[in-house]
């Protein structure tokens, strides 16, 4: 989400309801971007407000107003990972299931599919597929939130693409063998 510079300087500089009003635009997008990595709802509620919390205490170090957004997804995807590796946290297979079967669309079990083969791909790719497909960022952006050079980002969205068309291939491949005994 872009946001006026001028009201990211006055932010950066220490007025704390310009700040409350960038945070309050950006809290759904982090709120999702937590979710989608730890697959809890309070979980994802803390990492949140982990995020606003460590927002308010070190805007002032925020260089460039033009990466504010970028800024607070890092710090968001830092704070979720950090919970991902204190708990050891493993998707629960079985609530995804549940859904599935609850569901009667064919919609909404792909997507629950594809967010399953998301899940189970390393951080990288993880991450630069949710940054680029979920959050529509920039593959400059997305270079900027990963710290590492854009056409190392570009590999990693292809690779990653790859490896969940491979992964959702096999489901659907079943699927359809099933359909015709």
């Amino acid at each position: 989400m872009q946001h006026d510079e001028e009201m990211i300087a006055e932010a950066i500089q220490g007025d704390r309801l310009v700040l409350q009003q960038l945070l309050k635009a950006e809290k759904e997008k982090l709120y999702r971007m937590a979710y989608t990595y730890v697959k809890d709802e309070e979980e994802a509620l803390e990492i949140f407000q982990q995020t606003v919390l460590q927002a308010i205490e070190s805007v002032h170090q925020v260089k460039e107003p033009a990466y504010f957004s970028t800024w607070l997804t890092r710090i968001c995807i830092n704070k979720a990972l950090a919970v991902l590796k204190k708990n050891k946290k493993l998707i629960v297979m079985e609530e995804v299931e549940e859904r599935r079967v609850e569901s009667d669309s064919v919609d909404i079990a792909q997507q629950l599919d594809v967010a399953d083969a998301l899940g189970l791909l390393p951080e990288k790719y993880k991450t630069a597929l949710m940054l680029r497909f979920y959050q529509d960022f920039t593959v400059k952006q997305i270079a900027e939130v990963m710290n590492c050079p854009e056409g190392t980002v570009k590999t990693v969205i292809h690779r990653g693409l790859a490896l969940l068309k491979k992964d959702l291939k096999g489901v659907y491949a079943d699927e359809r063998q099933r359909d015709f005994n």
